[in-house]
């Protein structure tokens, strides 16, 4: 994460003046001290308010809003820090199966690791959805979840061209369900699995969904249509 790009606007906690190098340091201590406290809250298995972060962190509530001014916002940073290097991961193979291999053997080890934060960001989003169905979310910010959409696309892009849009896009539909937390609380949780079994169940459905994909456009290009169950 970047905090040097930090605009230096505010003065310290004190009330006291500093130099914009002083104050861009300050910020970024401050920043990073916050986002330390609330990921290891998060990792505890709570999903908490910029308030509880702050008095955590002793930091004022005041000084806790400039730099997240919501739960959302904050939570959003939290997770940001743990996917970590899945957020850059880049393939140079073009065999589309090898490059979605390459990107779970990259991002589930970590999504592991910080399991119990991804499972308080998930909290927070099925809490907001359940407060807008009751219409009692109010103006607070939604929690947005969406990383794993260009990621997978990214994995996939060998095939764009290849397979029509509708059959890319949902291609990439189809792995976002064994890509991301929910596949740990499925395969762990629901089927008590190891890391290793859990790993290799999943690259095993990743792989035959992306084999799939490739089969059934085969098929349809040469003019034979797919089995029901391909469909």
């Amino acid at each position: 994460m970047d905090v040097s790009r930090q605009q230096a606007t505010v003065n310290d906690d004190a009330g006291q003046g500093a130099s914009p190098r002083a104050e861009r340091g300050a910020r970024a201590r401050t920043r990073r001290l916050m986002l330390e406290t609330a990921t290891k809250l998060m990792q505890a298995g709570a999903t908490p308010s910029v308030s509880e972060v702050a008095e955590a962190a002793e930091v004022s509530r005041a000084t806790a809003y400039r730099y997240f001014p919501s739960q959302a916002a904050l939570v959003q940073a939290v997770v940001d820090e743990g996917l970590g290097p899945i957020l850059t991961w880049k393939s140079s193979s073009a065999d589309p199966e090898r490059r979605v291999a390459e990107l779970f053997e990259t991002a589930m080890p970590r999504i592991e690791v910080f399991e119990a934060t991804f499972k308080a960001a998930l909290k927070l989003s099925l809490d907001q959805w359940a407060q807008r169905q009751a219409g009692t979310l109010d103006g607070e910010p939604a929690f947005t979840r969406g990383h794993r959409v260009d990621l997978l696309k990214d994995a996939i892009a060998p095939l764009k061209g290849r397979l029509p849009p509708r059959e890319f896009k949902r291609l990439a539909q189809a792995l976002s369900l064994i890509f991301g937390v929910e596949m740990l609380i499925v395969l762990k949780d629901i089927w008590g699995l190891d890391s290793r079994s859990m790993m290799s169940v999943a690259q095993w459905a990743a792989g035959a969904l992306v084999r799939a994909a490739m089969t059934e456009s085969m098929i349809e290009g040469d003019g034979i249509a797919p089995t029901s169950a391909a469909r």
